[in-house]
């Protein structure tokens, strides 16, 4: 195998292995109190609907998104872990 050759399929590998790396889903958590009114991510805590967008309030307390781990209370909301 010629030098050519055997730096393509090194950079290949590379590039393989950042996009496997790119797949991998971000861990995500329940933010309760931080969704605007119709953008919320699915049902209530409390079970007063069961559908994403349906939220009536801006942050409303019941009412959840998913953000990035770790970032629900520096935007002012609360993980529930019960969620």
């Amino acid at each position: 195998m010629n030098n050519k050759a055997l730096i393509a399929v090194a950079l290949a590998s590379l590039v393989g292995s950042t996009v496997a790396l790119a797949a991998e889903p971000a861990k995500t958590e329940k933010c309760f109190g931080i969704a605007k009114a119709g953008q919320n991510d699915c049902a209530t805590k409390t079970g007063s609907h069961s559908c994403a967008g349906q939220g009536k309030k801006d942050m409303d307390p019941n009412e959840w998104k998913k953000v990035p781990a770790g970032t629900c209370e520096k935007m002012g909301g609360k993980v529930d872990s019960k969620a």
